[in-house]
């Protein structure tokens, strides 16, 4: 019991530790995020997946090990997708407003987001391996990995390159729009929502509630076009 290392290999062998870990790590990155007056680039998501890959580089811990624990956490995603109802319903009467605007952005900014990605990655020679990871980018990871799989990506690259899309779409969203002058918060939520997912969601609702509940709108639909485009776009390259 003297020797600190010993007590250490006993612990990191326990979800619970793991658990404790991510919850701790993650409020401390909103403390910073908060402290920093919620700026763009300070963003909780990126410092707490900093931080814990520090930690299990440092520790040599196994992903499995830890996952073992964060389980609890991922299980969370499910409630709070779905609890992204509520604002919808409350601001029903907005989104009805704007029905053929949402579906005109949708369907642009779904195969834009696919076809400018693809384009440019086989334009420097990228394998088509690489091209199906990166097709589904700016769709929630479960549907990308899923898209991934099955057309013959690598899944794990493709969760890669959705945590990175959703990242730099939630540091760059507040002063992009504001150079480009839109305050139309459903516009701005739609926005990136669409192109960031999950993580633009999260930063959306920070913003503004409307904002939010059309991220939330943008993302699910699109999960639901970009399954369908990727497919037919690949089979065509």
């Amino acid at each position: 019991m003297t020797d600190p290392f010993a007590i250490w290999v006993y612990l990191s062998a326990s979800p619970l530790l793991w658990l404790t870990l991510t919850l701790i790590v993650w409020l401390a990155s909103d403390a910073l995020a908060r402290a920093a007056g919620r700026h763009p680039l300070v963003n909780p998501v990126l410092i707490s997946i900093t931080l814990m890959a520090g930690i299990l580089i440092a520790t040599g811990a196994p992903y499995k090990t830890y996952f073992e624990g964060a389980q609890f956490v991922h299980f969370l995603l499910g409630p709070a997708t779905v609890a992204i109802a509520v604002p919808l319903v409350r601001h029903r009467a907005l989104v009805r407003a704007n029905l053929l605007p949402m579906l005109a952005a949708l369907v642009a900014g779904a195969l834009t987001a696919v076809v400018s990605a693809v384009g440019v990655a086989a334009a420097f020679g990228a394998p088509r391996a690489v091209l199906v990871s990166l097709a589904p980018k700016s769709v929630t990871a479960g549907i990308a990995m899923a898209i991934s799989e099955n057309l013959g990506g690598v899944p794990a690259l493709t969760a890669v390159l959705v945590i990175t899309t959703g990242i730099i779409g939630a540091v760059v969203v507040t002063p992009l729009m504001n150079a480009l002058k839109i305050d139309d918060y459903a516009a701005r939520g739609f926005a990136v929502g669409l192109a960031s997912h999950g993580i633009g969601t999260a930063r959306a609702f920070v913003v503004d509630e409307v904002a939010g509940t059309f991220a939330g709108i943008a993302m699910g639909l699109n999960g639901v076009v970009t399954s369908l485009v990727v497919p037919l776009l690949m089979r065509w390259m």
